[in-house]
């Protein structure tokens, strides 16, 4: 079986690979009763009404996109490939069977299928994605970089995806839930500890900080420090020169000397003060 080497070529790929098995020329009517669950199916989370759209609009028009299956391990069975949302809503309105192309599949291939048919459609979240990398990775001894070639994207992305591991429970929980991005995610994981991730976690709920403030955070709470630049070794002349002028007017002096001019600050700190700084000043 021709391996795949993208997603530009991932489920438009089965239809022509399919109709080569079938000799009656593919689609068939399926039972539904017969189409087990995709055990290697990464995504766990559905949104209720798009399910109720699709069941609206499968009632009225019928399962358009025919489901992906393939035998299962009993007689007259099959498992699911592609098309879960539209199995799910077609048992939903108790349709009796669905279109459906018959094709032969190992565990390897489940995997990736479903995760193509995922990503293509941008239905996967950051953690149901992780798992399916991990699942191609440690099951079936695939590189990162075979990973990327499969799914269509840069071996740094499915590096990085596969991190979201590393968070804290409370974290992904709040990463399925919507209540963070994957970037404030990403973000999180600079922080070593769990405990620090949790507290930053509260930070970003009550304050709503954006990514960019998260980072900022985190950068504080990891112990990165803003670089220091060296002040330049004072002027003798300078200082002999603000100790002179803070001698004759009772207070804090600072001159600041520039190529060009400078500034002379005088400081005071009530108001009689600064009424006797511009008497003396002024001469009065």
């Amino acid at each position: 079986m021709a391996k795949r080497t993208g997603l530009g070529k991932g489920l438009d790929a089965l239809l022509p690979a399919v109709e080569e098995q079938l000799p009656q020329g593919g689609i068939q009517q399926i039972s539904i009763d017969k189409i087990l669950p995709n055990p290697r199916q990464p995504r766990g989370n559905f949104d209720e009404q798009e399910l109720e759209e699709l069941a609206v609009s499968i009632r009225e028009h019928g399962v358009i996109q025919p489901l992906i299956i393939t035998a299962g391990d009993s007689p007259d069975t099959f498992i699911l490939i592609a098309g879960e949302r539209r199995l799910m809503a077609a048992k939903s309105i108790e349709m009796g069977a669905v279109p459906a192309i018959i094709r032969e599949a190992s565990d390897q291939d489940l995997v990736e299928l479903a995760l193509i048919e995922n990503v293509q459609r941008a239905d996967l979240g950051p953690l149901e994605t992780a798992e399916a990398y991990r699942q191609l990775s440690e099951e079936f001894g695939l590189s990162h970089e075979d990973i990327a070639t499969r799914v269509g994207k840069s071996r740094t992305a499915v590096t990085n995806t596969l991190r979201l591991f590393n968070l804290a429970d409370e974290v992904k929980q709040a990463l399925v839930s919507g209540e963070i991005s994957e970037g404030h995610a990403r973000a999180l994981l600079s922080l070593q500890s769990n405990k620090a991730q949790v507290a930053v976690l509260g930070s970003i709920l009550k304050q709503d900080l954006n990514v960019r403030q998260t980072e900022e955070l985190v950068r504080k709470l990891g112990g990165e420090k803003p670089k220091v630049v060296p002040q330049p070794t004072p002027d003798p002349a300078v200082k002999a020169l603000e100790e002179q002028l803070r001698q004759r007017l009772g207070t804090k002096v600072s001159l600041n000397q520039k190529s060009k001019g400078g500034t002379l600050t005088i400081h005071y700190y009530s108001a009689e003060e600064l009424d006797a700084l511009i008497a003396l000043i002024l001469g009065d």
